[in-house]
């Protein structure tokens, strides 16, 4: 029997459903009539997605859309960081949608405090963008991520590696 057992608390997306995502969505603006003749645009990059549009009001229309679509998926909300709306050229709008990966050190600060404060038994480290929390009770590492599971952060959270 292990003396220690540990998870790690990490923000991370699967990359294949974000891809579905944004093709539906795509697929969705290109035969919807009120939006099929706006000549949208959305392209997947590695750490964005660029939307070029028609208006503001169809830009929010395709937000909705690609949002349904990664709800859809089990996609969390949260990794999509919407960016400032910008005009473009022929009265046109696009926006950058950055797209949130990795746990910054300043939640990740948050997280090992409320660890710390609320459970003794438990330790946790900050590794690189993840958390990881070891304890020697199997009870206060489900403690530990059900309490986490209450707190809202601002980024989606996930619990890998249990052992």
């Amino acid at each position: 029997m292990a003396s220690n057992y540990s998870f790690d608390v990490v923000s991370d997306f699967d990359r294949q459903e974000l891809v579905n995502s944004v093709d539906q969505t795509q697929r969705e603006v290109n035969s919807r009539y009120d939006l099929k003749d706006t000549k949208t645009t959305i392209e997947l990059g590695e750490q964005t997605i660029h939307i070029n549009t028609d208006s503001e009001f169809t830009l929010n229309s395709i937000q909705e859309i690609l949002r349904q679509k990664a709800a859809k998926r089990n996609l969390s909300q949260k990794i999509f960081e919407l960016g400032k709306v910008e005009s473009a050229s022929g009265n046109r709008v696009r926006q950058e949608i950055t797209l949130q990966k990795g746990i910054s050190q300043e939640i990740a600060k948050k997280i090992s405090k409320l660890i710390r404060d609320e459970f003794k038994k438990v330790q946790s480290s900050i590794q690189g963008d993840a958390v990881r929390v070891s304890a020697k009770n199997k009870d206060d590492l489900q403690a530990v991520i059900q309490r986490l599971k209450q707190e809202d952060f601002p980024v989606a959270l996930q619990f890998t590696n249990y052992r």
